[in-house]
Protein backbone atom coordinates (compact mmCIF):
# COMPACT_ATOMS: atom_id res chain seq x y z
CA UNK A 1 0.00 0.00 0.00
CA UNK A 2 1.07 3.15 -0.91
CA UNK A 3 -0.34 6.84 0.80
CA UNK A 4 0.35 9.45 -1.62
CA UNK A 5 0.17 13.24 0.21
CA UNK A 6 -0.52 16.08 -2.53
CA UNK A 7 1.63 19.53 -1.34
CA UNK A 8 0.87 20.66 1.83
CA UNK A 9 -0.93 17.58 3.02
CA UNK A 10 1.35 16.01 4.80
CA UNK A 11 -0.95 16.47 8.52
CA UNK A 12 -3.72 14.93 6.93
CA UNK A 13 -1.40 12.33 4.93
CA UNK A 14 -0.17 11.35 9.25
CA UNK A 15 -4.26 11.04 10.52
CA UNK A 16 -5.11 9.03 7.30
CA UNK A 17 -2.22 6.45 8.29
CA UNK A 18 -2.77 6.54 11.43
CA UNK A 19 -6.43 5.46 10.89
CA UNK A 20 -5.00 2.64 8.91
CA UNK A 21 -3.03 1.24 11.80
CA UNK A 22 -6.00 1.43 14.00
CA UNK A 23 -7.76 -0.33 11.48
CA UNK A 24 -5.13 -2.92 11.15
CA UNK A 25 -3.35 -1.89 7.88
CA UNK A 26 -0.13 -1.40 7.51
CA UNK A 27 0.54 1.46 5.59
CA UNK A 28 3.86 1.19 4.44
CA UNK A 29 3.01 -2.37 2.70
CA UNK A 30 4.10 -3.74 0.11
CA UNK A 31 3.70 -3.19 -3.77
CA UNK A 32 0.75 -4.12 -5.59
CA UNK A 33 -1.77 -2.96 -2.97
CA UNK A 34 -3.55 0.06 -2.68
CA UNK A 35 -2.64 3.57 -3.58
CA UNK A 36 -4.39 5.56 -1.34
CA UNK A 37 -3.91 9.83 -2.63
CA UNK A 38 -4.30 12.33 0.32
CA UNK A 39 -5.76 15.68 -1.38
CA UNK A 40 -7.28 18.50 -1.04
CA UNK A 41 -10.10 17.73 -4.08
CA UNK A 42 -10.59 14.57 -6.16
CA UNK A 43 -8.94 16.61 -9.09
CA UNK A 44 -6.16 16.41 -7.12
CA UNK A 45 -6.18 12.99 -6.40
CA UNK A 46 -7.03 12.45 -10.33
CA UNK A 47 -3.74 14.11 -11.36
CA UNK A 48 -1.69 11.83 -8.88
CA UNK A 49 -2.76 8.81 -10.20
CA UNK A 50 -0.12 6.92 -11.83
CA UNK A 51 -2.21 4.24 -14.29
CA UNK A 52 -5.30 2.44 -15.11
CA UNK A 53 -4.31 -0.58 -13.94
CA UNK A 54 -3.48 0.43 -10.15
CA UNK A 55 -6.11 -0.05 -7.12
CA UNK A 56 -6.87 3.91 -6.14
CA UNK A 57 -8.64 5.42 -3.73
CA UNK A 58 -9.01 8.96 -3.32
CA UNK A 59 -9.34 11.07 0.09
CA UNK A 60 -10.63 14.38 -0.55
CA UNK A 61 -11.28 17.69 1.71
CA UNK A 62 -14.05 18.39 -1.00
CA UNK A 63 -16.00 16.68 -3.66
CA UNK A 64 -17.62 18.25 -6.76
CA UNK A 65 -19.88 16.57 -8.96
CA UNK A 66 -17.48 16.85 -11.71
CA UNK A 67 -14.34 15.88 -10.12
CA UNK A 68 -16.12 13.08 -8.96
CA UNK A 69 -17.20 11.94 -12.80
CA UNK A 70 -13.69 12.82 -14.08
CA UNK A 71 -12.42 10.37 -11.01
CA UNK A 72 -14.79 7.48 -12.14
CA UNK A 73 -13.95 8.39 -15.87
CA UNK A 74 -10.00 8.03 -14.22
CA UNK A 75 -10.69 4.39 -12.65
CA UNK A 76 -10.05 5.48 -9.14
CA UNK A 77 -12.27 2.79 -7.20
CA UNK A 78 -13.52 4.75 -4.19
CA UNK A 79 -13.56 8.42 -3.28
CA UNK A 80 -13.95 9.53 0.37
CA UNK A 81 -14.59 12.68 2.21
CA UNK A 82 -12.14 13.32 4.77
CA UNK A 83 -14.18 15.36 6.96
CA UNK A 84 -16.25 12.38 8.19
CA UNK A 85 -14.33 9.45 7.85
CA UNK A 86 -13.74 7.10 10.57
CA UNK A 87 -10.98 3.98 10.35
CA UNK A 88 -13.79 1.40 9.76
CA UNK A 89 -14.94 3.20 6.58
CA UNK A 90 -11.34 3.66 5.30
CA UNK A 91 -10.29 0.30 6.08
CA UNK A 92 -13.65 -1.05 4.37
CA UNK A 93 -12.76 1.44 1.25
CA UNK A 94 -9.44 0.19 0.98
CA UNK A 95 -10.44 -3.63 0.94
CA UNK A 96 -13.43 -2.38 -1.31
CA UNK A 97 -10.49 -1.11 -3.65
CA UNK A 98 -8.15 -4.35 -4.04
CA UNK A 99 -11.39 -5.91 -4.66
CA UNK A 100 -12.57 -3.66 -7.61
CA UNK A 101 -15.85 -2.31 -5.49
CA UNK A 102 -16.70 1.53 -5.52
CA UNK A 103 -17.27 3.76 -3.18
CA UNK A 104 -18.65 7.64 -3.27
CA UNK A 105 -20.62 10.26 -1.07
CA UNK A 106 -23.79 10.01 -1.05
CA UNK A 107 -24.93 13.95 -2.11
CA UNK A 108 -21.75 14.09 -4.46
CA UNK A 109 -23.81 10.92 -6.22
CA UNK A 110 -27.18 12.39 -5.98
CA UNK A 111 -25.75 15.36 -7.78
CA UNK A 112 -23.47 13.87 -10.53
CA UNK A 113 -26.73 11.69 -11.15
CA UNK A 114 -28.73 14.73 -12.34
CA UNK A 115 -31.33 14.27 -9.12
CA UNK A 116 -32.19 16.54 -6.21
CA UNK A 117 -29.25 18.06 -4.51
CA UNK A 118 -28.91 16.86 -0.82
CA UNK A 119 -29.51 20.60 0.66
CA UNK A 120 -32.96 20.74 -0.93
CA UNK A 121 -35.77 20.23 1.46
CA UNK A 122 -38.28 18.04 1.16
CA UNK A 123 -42.01 19.22 0.21
CA UNK A 124 -44.36 17.97 2.92
CA UNK A 125 -48.23 17.97 2.64
CA UNK A 126 -50.19 19.83 5.31
CA UNK A 127 -51.46 16.29 7.17
CA UNK A 128 -47.55 15.53 7.27
CA UNK A 129 -46.31 18.93 8.46
CA UNK A 130 -48.84 19.05 11.72
CA UNK A 131 -47.86 15.16 12.02
CA UNK A 132 -44.13 16.30 11.89
CA UNK A 133 -44.86 19.39 14.68
CA UNK A 134 -46.08 16.89 17.12
CA UNK A 135 -43.69 14.36 16.88
CA UNK A 136 -41.18 17.31 17.44
CA UNK A 137 -43.36 18.07 20.71
CA UNK A 138 -42.93 14.36 21.84
CA UNK A 139 -45.90 13.17 21.14
CA UNK A 140 -46.63 9.24 20.20
CA UNK A 141 -49.00 8.37 17.30
CA UNK A 142 -52.11 8.17 20.15
CA UNK A 143 -52.08 11.49 21.05
CA UNK A 144 -51.35 12.79 17.56
CA UNK A 145 -54.22 10.97 16.18
CA UNK A 146 -56.73 12.49 19.24
CA UNK A 147 -55.06 16.07 18.30
CA UNK A 148 -55.62 15.82 14.50
CA UNK A 149 -59.09 13.90 15.05
CA UNK A 150 -58.19 11.14 12.93
CA UNK A 151 -57.05 7.40 13.46
CA UNK A 152 -53.72 5.43 14.60
CA UNK A 153 -53.50 3.96 11.40
CA UNK A 154 -53.63 7.21 9.26
CA UNK A 155 -50.90 8.77 11.94
CA UNK A 156 -48.50 5.88 11.38
CA UNK A 157 -48.96 5.93 7.84
CA UNK A 158 -48.49 9.14 7.69
CA UNK A 159 -45.47 8.79 10.06
CA UNK A 160 -43.60 6.46 7.39
CA UNK A 161 -43.91 8.22 4.38
CA UNK A 162 -42.18 11.08 6.56
CA UNK A 163 -39.36 9.15 7.51
CA UNK A 164 -39.10 8.00 3.60
CA UNK A 165 -39.12 11.92 2.62
CA UNK A 166 -37.12 12.92 5.31
CA UNK A 167 -34.49 9.58 5.05
CA UNK A 168 -35.08 9.37 8.60
CA UNK A 169 -34.39 6.07 10.57
CA UNK A 170 -36.09 7.12 13.94
CA UNK A 171 -38.37 10.15 15.07
CA UNK A 172 -35.45 11.94 16.28
CA UNK A 173 -33.67 11.80 12.98
CA UNK A 174 -36.69 13.08 11.27
CA UNK A 175 -37.17 16.10 13.55
CA UNK A 176 -33.31 16.64 13.38
CA UNK A 177 -33.88 16.89 9.10
CA UNK A 178 -37.11 18.97 9.66
CA UNK A 179 -35.43 21.44 12.11
CA UNK A 180 -32.55 21.41 9.73
CA UNK A 181 -34.73 22.66 6.92
CA UNK A 182 -36.56 24.85 8.76
CA UNK A 183 -39.64 22.79 7.82
CA UNK A 184 -41.29 23.44 11.43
Amino acid sequence: MRVLPATGRLAATGRVGAMLRQAGIDPAGGPGGVTVAVTATVEEAVALRSGPGDRFLAVCDTVSPSGLRDALRAGVRAVLRSSDLTPEQLAAAVYGAWHGDGRVPYSALVQLLGGARAADPPRLTPRQQSVLALMAEGHGNAVIAQTLSCSPHTVKNTVYELMGRLQARTRAQAVACAVRWSLI
